[in-house]
Protein backbone atom coordinates (compact mmCIF):
# COMPACT_ATOMS: atom_id res chain seq x y z
CA UNK A 1 0.00 0.00 0.00
CA UNK A 2 2.74 2.48 0.94
CA UNK A 3 4.64 1.56 -2.21
CA UNK A 4 1.59 2.40 -4.36
CA UNK A 5 1.11 5.71 -2.55
CA UNK A 6 4.77 6.54 -3.08
CA UNK A 7 4.45 5.73 -6.77
CA UNK A 8 1.40 7.98 -7.05
CA UNK A 9 3.22 10.89 -5.35
CA UNK A 10 6.25 10.38 -7.60
CA UNK A 11 3.99 10.36 -10.66
CA UNK A 12 2.38 13.67 -9.66
CA UNK A 13 5.79 15.24 -9.00
CA UNK A 14 7.11 14.01 -12.35
CA UNK A 15 4.10 15.38 -14.26
CA UNK A 16 4.27 18.77 -12.52
CA UNK A 17 8.02 19.04 -13.18
CA UNK A 18 7.48 18.14 -16.86
CA UNK A 19 4.96 20.97 -17.16
CA UNK A 20 7.33 23.50 -15.57
CA UNK A 21 10.46 22.40 -17.43
CA UNK A 22 8.84 22.16 -20.85
CA UNK A 23 6.82 25.36 -20.51
CA UNK A 24 3.77 23.37 -21.54
CA UNK A 25 0.30 24.87 -21.42
CA UNK A 26 -1.06 21.54 -20.11
CA UNK A 27 -1.05 19.98 -16.65
CA UNK A 28 -2.18 16.36 -16.82
CA UNK A 29 -2.79 14.76 -13.41
CA UNK A 30 -5.29 12.19 -14.61
CA UNK A 31 -5.40 8.85 -12.81
CA UNK A 32 -3.05 9.92 -10.01
CA UNK A 33 -5.32 8.78 -7.15
CA UNK A 34 -5.74 12.37 -5.94
CA UNK A 35 -8.32 13.02 -3.21
CA UNK A 36 -7.59 16.76 -3.34
CA UNK A 37 -5.46 19.07 -5.44
CA UNK A 38 -2.02 19.00 -3.77
CA UNK A 39 -1.33 22.34 -2.11
CA UNK A 40 2.41 22.13 -2.85
CA UNK A 41 1.69 22.30 -6.58
CA UNK A 42 0.65 25.95 -6.28
CA UNK A 43 4.16 26.90 -5.16
CA UNK A 44 5.91 24.80 -7.82
CA UNK A 45 3.74 26.26 -10.59
CA UNK A 46 3.61 29.85 -9.31
CA UNK A 47 5.67 31.23 -12.22
CA UNK A 48 3.76 29.39 -14.95
CA UNK A 49 0.10 29.40 -13.85
CA UNK A 50 -0.84 32.08 -16.40
CA UNK A 51 0.38 29.94 -19.30
CA UNK A 52 -1.53 26.79 -18.25
CA UNK A 53 -4.63 26.52 -20.44
CA UNK A 54 -5.61 22.86 -19.92
CA UNK A 55 -5.76 20.93 -16.66
CA UNK A 56 -6.79 17.30 -16.59
CA UNK A 57 -7.74 15.84 -13.20
CA UNK A 58 -9.80 13.02 -14.68
CA UNK A 59 -10.34 9.68 -12.97
CA UNK A 60 -9.09 10.62 -9.54
CA UNK A 61 -11.00 10.63 -6.24
CA UNK A 62 -11.65 14.36 -5.91
CA UNK A 63 -14.66 15.35 -3.80
CA UNK A 64 -14.18 19.09 -4.19
CA UNK A 65 -12.02 21.80 -5.65
CA UNK A 66 -11.03 24.88 -3.70
CA UNK A 67 -11.54 28.52 -4.53
CA UNK A 68 -7.74 28.82 -4.61
CA UNK A 69 -7.61 26.33 -7.49
CA UNK A 70 -10.05 28.43 -9.52
CA UNK A 71 -8.38 31.77 -8.85
CA UNK A 72 -4.84 30.42 -9.37
CA UNK A 73 -5.58 28.91 -12.78
CA UNK A 74 -7.80 31.73 -14.06
CA UNK A 75 -6.36 31.52 -17.61
CA UNK A 76 -7.73 28.01 -18.20
CA UNK A 77 -9.37 27.28 -21.55
CA UNK A 78 -10.27 23.64 -20.73
CA UNK A 79 -10.84 21.79 -17.46
CA UNK A 80 -11.28 18.02 -17.46
CA UNK A 81 -12.74 16.71 -14.18
CA UNK A 82 -14.56 13.58 -15.37
CA UNK A 83 -14.62 10.44 -13.24
CA UNK A 84 -14.36 11.97 -9.77
CA UNK A 85 -16.75 12.42 -6.82
CA UNK A 86 -17.53 16.12 -7.31
CA UNK A 87 -21.02 17.32 -6.41
CA UNK A 88 -20.53 21.09 -6.60
CA UNK A 89 -18.13 23.74 -7.87
CA UNK A 90 -16.86 26.68 -5.84
CA UNK A 91 -18.36 30.08 -6.66
CA UNK A 92 -14.92 31.20 -7.80
CA UNK A 93 -15.36 29.12 -10.95
CA UNK A 94 -16.73 32.43 -12.24
CA UNK A 95 -13.12 33.71 -12.41
CA UNK A 96 -12.45 31.33 -15.34
CA UNK A 97 -13.47 33.92 -17.92
CA UNK A 98 -11.49 32.23 -20.73
CA UNK A 99 -12.85 28.71 -20.10
CA UNK A 100 -14.22 27.16 -23.29
CA UNK A 101 -14.83 23.56 -22.16
CA UNK A 102 -15.46 21.76 -18.89
CA UNK A 103 -15.98 18.02 -18.52
CA UNK A 104 -17.89 17.11 -15.36
CA UNK A 105 -19.11 13.71 -16.58
CA UNK A 106 -19.20 10.72 -14.24
CA UNK A 107 -19.34 12.77 -11.03
CA UNK A 108 -22.08 13.22 -8.43
CA UNK A 109 -23.81 16.46 -9.37
CA UNK A 110 -27.48 16.56 -8.37
CA UNK A 111 -28.08 20.05 -9.76
CA UNK A 112 -26.72 21.96 -12.72
CA UNK A 113 -23.72 24.05 -11.54
CA UNK A 114 -25.28 27.44 -12.23
CA UNK A 115 -21.99 29.29 -11.67
CA UNK A 116 -21.10 28.15 -15.19
CA UNK A 117 -23.77 30.45 -16.62
CA UNK A 118 -21.51 33.44 -15.90
CA UNK A 119 -18.65 32.26 -18.14
CA UNK A 120 -18.74 34.21 -21.41
CA UNK A 121 -16.41 31.97 -23.47
CA UNK A 122 -17.89 28.62 -22.42
CA UNK A 123 -18.79 26.42 -25.40
CA UNK A 124 -18.92 22.89 -23.99
CA UNK A 125 -20.25 21.50 -20.71
CA UNK A 126 -20.28 17.73 -20.30
CA UNK A 127 -22.53 16.51 -17.47
CA UNK A 128 -23.12 12.94 -18.65
CA UNK A 129 -23.68 10.30 -15.98
CA UNK A 130 -24.41 12.52 -12.99
CA UNK A 131 -27.40 12.47 -10.62
CA UNK A 132 -29.33 15.45 -11.96
CA UNK A 133 -32.96 14.41 -11.59
CA UNK A 134 -36.41 15.59 -12.57
CA UNK A 135 -37.71 18.00 -15.16
CA UNK A 136 -36.81 21.60 -14.61
CA UNK A 137 -36.16 24.75 -16.61
CA UNK A 138 -32.59 25.20 -17.71
CA UNK A 139 -30.69 27.99 -15.92
CA UNK A 140 -31.53 31.29 -17.57
CA UNK A 141 -27.91 32.29 -17.98
CA UNK A 142 -27.54 29.55 -20.59
CA UNK A 143 -30.48 30.90 -22.57
CA UNK A 144 -28.51 33.95 -23.65
CA UNK A 145 -25.20 32.17 -24.14
CA UNK A 146 -24.21 32.66 -27.73
CA UNK A 147 -21.13 30.46 -27.41
CA UNK A 148 -22.60 27.33 -25.84
CA UNK A 149 -23.16 24.69 -28.48
CA UNK A 150 -22.56 21.30 -26.90
CA UNK A 151 -24.18 20.10 -23.70
CA UNK A 152 -24.18 16.30 -23.39
CA UNK A 153 -26.29 14.87 -20.57
CA UNK A 154 -27.07 11.36 -21.75
CA UNK A 155 -25.89 8.25 -19.99
CA UNK A 156 -26.90 5.79 -17.35
CA UNK A 157 -29.19 8.26 -15.62
CA UNK A 158 -31.10 8.97 -18.85
CA UNK A 159 -31.24 12.73 -19.18
CA UNK A 160 -31.36 14.77 -22.31
CA UNK A 161 -31.69 18.37 -23.34
CA UNK A 162 -34.95 19.36 -25.01
CA UNK A 163 -35.19 22.68 -26.77
CA UNK A 164 -38.59 24.31 -26.67
CA UNK A 165 -39.90 27.40 -28.38
CA UNK A 166 -40.89 30.00 -25.80
CA UNK A 167 -41.80 33.64 -25.67
CA UNK A 168 -39.20 34.21 -23.02
CA UNK A 169 -38.19 33.27 -19.55
CA UNK A 170 -37.02 35.00 -16.41
CA UNK A 171 -33.93 36.22 -18.25
CA UNK A 172 -36.11 38.01 -20.79
CA UNK A 173 -34.72 36.08 -23.75
CA UNK A 174 -37.09 34.79 -26.39
CA UNK A 175 -36.45 31.78 -28.59
CA UNK A 176 -35.31 28.28 -27.92
CA UNK A 177 -34.75 27.32 -24.32
CA UNK A 178 -33.45 24.07 -22.97
CA UNK A 179 -35.25 21.92 -20.44
CA UNK A 180 -33.80 19.02 -18.62
CA UNK A 181 -36.14 16.07 -18.90
CA UNK A 182 -36.02 12.67 -17.30
CA UNK A 183 -36.22 9.83 -19.80
CA UNK A 184 -36.08 6.91 -17.36
CA UNK A 185 -35.99 6.53 -13.58
CA UNK A 186 -32.53 7.44 -12.29
CA UNK A 187 -30.41 5.18 -10.17
CA UNK A 188 -30.46 6.06 -6.53
CA UNK A 189 -27.73 8.68 -5.95
CA UNK A 190 -25.26 7.94 -3.16
CA UNK A 191 -25.52 9.80 0.11
CA UNK A 192 -23.10 12.73 0.23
Amino acid sequence: MLKKMGEAVARVARKVNETVESGSDTLDLAECKLVSFPIGIYKVLRNVTDQIHLITLANNELKSLTSKFMTTFCQLRELRLEGNFLHRLPNEVSTLQHLKAIDLSRNQFRDFPEQLTTLPALETINLEENYIVGERPWPCGLCSSHCLHFLPLRGTWGFWVRLSQTRGCACGEAGHHARLAQRQPPLQPPEL
